[in-house]
């Protein structure tokens, strides 16, 4: 990861990174643009016209280099519409455009507007999150790729103060968790696995500081899941070859009393291909990203520890393969779920709702719980409904729900609130069971939405996270957004943790 320092001094840097605008009046419908270069003043009457020359526009996602006039080279990152005080998020991802552009460059020196530390904090992650690659199975073409951006000084005359500092560390914690959920999301299923997804959180445990850090790991297996009760993460994992596991990393603050005490249950699918719904070949491969919500609540939690919050946290990762065999569910079987519940299994492309259901009712076992989430990729309706940028909130309570989408977007991350319609329950009643799996496909996501809520207890806040499609980006990469695994979720799941230690 692109290593991060604070400086209000000298640039020793051979790259400088600015910010570029555009102003546009009523009378004259030419853009003007306008040099954004944080506390570094700069001659830019000769600068502005070589922008020109070239045909900048100051848009977002925009990067444009040039000569330097006292350094090697200048980058001028897109910033929008010219703003008395620019967005943390439109900063953020300008940061992260520049340092994606300048992979293979050993150091560059950001300096972007930024007068609050919340500012600085998001040009920094910007800068972190941006710089990402992932080139862990590359060997032969190796030689054709450039590694990230290895190191960038944020230029402030904050620099100096102590919350400048903290905010930098801050910046390379979400950073370095984020970027370890896009490693995983990114790695295939050759080589994750429920279990070697276990054995990576209980190693990172460890290199966290473990039960010093008041961090506890413990997983367990396909044989004490069935001998347990564990019906839906059983049924989903048993047609493969890989058997599934039940992860689950606690935090307890060590040195302050817990303020809220919050479960995080993520999606871990590890690959998914439908079962015996089998899926269509055609985009098959990006079923290896169906364990971003496991990632990231389990990420989270480690980030968590690290900024010693004084939050309680216990995350669940239900893991499983959906593989086809002669073990495989069945359409039409009949499943019982952890605590009871009996489940017709109408749909075994339907499983990461199984497989919560398990974890959610488990992690209720603790009575002392302020708020419960569940992050998953869980259906293409929500693709449908809201694109692959924006997620979806559900709720049985809605100031929890407010407050989440407030810290979200705080972080720059897009969450949408989303209703569960009571008239589309009864899709999911069965003749046989007590439910069935899938209910009416108007709706599908509100459906699997109200599939949960059945496992939650009425009074105990809960927020359902359906991060389908912003998951993993097949598209082209923008801002801070790399190709494939995104780490989103993340950053609001630690967000959610800050403010409840400041409240």
């Amino acid at each position: 990861m692109t290593a991060l320092r604070l400086s209000d001094g000298i640039i020793k840097d051979e790259i400088l990174v600015i910010g570029l605008s555009y102003k546009k009046s009523l009378k004259d419908s030419k853009a003007t643009l306008v040099i954004e270069s944080g506390d570094i003043a700069l001659d830019t009457k000769k600068l502005l016209q070589s922008l020109a020359d070239l045909g900048a526009t100051g848009k977002c996602d925009e990067v444009i280099k040039i000569p330097g006039l006292t350094t090697r080279l200048l980058v001028f990152t897109g910033l929008g519409k010219n703003k008395t005080t620019q967005d943390d998020e439109i900063l953020r991802r300008a940061a992260g455009a520049a340092a994606r552009s300048l992979a293979g460059s050993t150091g560059a020196t950001f300096s972007l507007p930024a007068k609050k530390i919340s500012t600085l904090e998001a040009i920094a992650q910007g800068v972190a999150l941006g710089g990402y690659t992932f080139n862990k199975f590359r060997v032969d073409s190796m030689k054709e790729r450039q590694l990230s951006l290895k190191s960038a000084t944020i230029h402030s005359n904050l620099a100096n103060k102590a919350e400048a500092k903290d905010a930098i560390k801050r910046a390379a914690v979400i950073g370095e968790y984020t970027n370890l959920v896009r490693d995983l999301i990114n790695t295939p299923p050759s080589h994750l696995t429920p279990d070697s997804f276990c054995k990576e959180f209980t190693a990172l445990v460890k290199k966290a500081g473990g039960a010093t850090a008041g961090l506890k790991v413990s997983v367990m297996t396909e044989s004490q899941l069935k001998s347990k009760g564990y019906g839906g993460i059983t049924a989903v994992g048993q047609g493969s070859a890989n058997p599934p596991r039940l992860l689950q990393i606690s935090y307890t603050p060590v040195k302050a009393k817990a303020k809220k005490s919050y479960a995080f249950v993520g999606k871990g699918i590890t690959f998914d291909t439908g079962g015996l719904a089998l899926k269509p070949a055609v985009g098959m491969e990006a079923m290896k990203s169906d364990m971003s919500g496991a990632a990231a609540v389990c990420a989270a939690t480690l980030a968590i520890a690290l900024m010693k919050l004084p939050v309680a946290i216990d995350a669940y990762a239900p893991l499983a393969e959906n593989m086809i065999s002669d073990n495989a569910t069945r359409p039409s079987d009949i499943i019982t779920m952890f605590g009871g519940k009996t489940i017709e299994v109408l749909n075994p492309d339907c499983e990461g709702r199984l497989v919560l259901g398990d974890a959610l009712v488990k992690a209720q076992e603790n009575k002392k719980l302020d708020g419960i989430i569940d992050v998953a990729t869980l259906t293409g309706a929500q693709v449908v409904a809201l694109g692959t940028r924006t997620s979806a909130i559900m709720t049985n309570n809605q100031d929890f729900s407010d407050h989440f989408f407030s810290v979200s977007k705080s972080v720059g991350e897009a969450f949408w609130p989303m209703p569960l319609p009571v008239e589309l329950r009864a899709s999911l009643d069965s003749p046989v069971a007590d439910m069935a799996n899938t209910g009416e496909r108007m709706g599908g996501m509100m459906v699997a939405g109200l599939f949960l809520n059945e496992f939650i207890a009425p009074e105990l806040p809960w927020l359902h996270l359906d991060i389908a499609g912003p998951a993993y980006n097949e598209g082209d990469p923008y801002g801070y957004t790399p190709v494939g695994g995104t780490g989103i979720a993340l950053r609001s799941l630690v967000a959610l943790a800050q403010s409840a230690a400041i409240s």
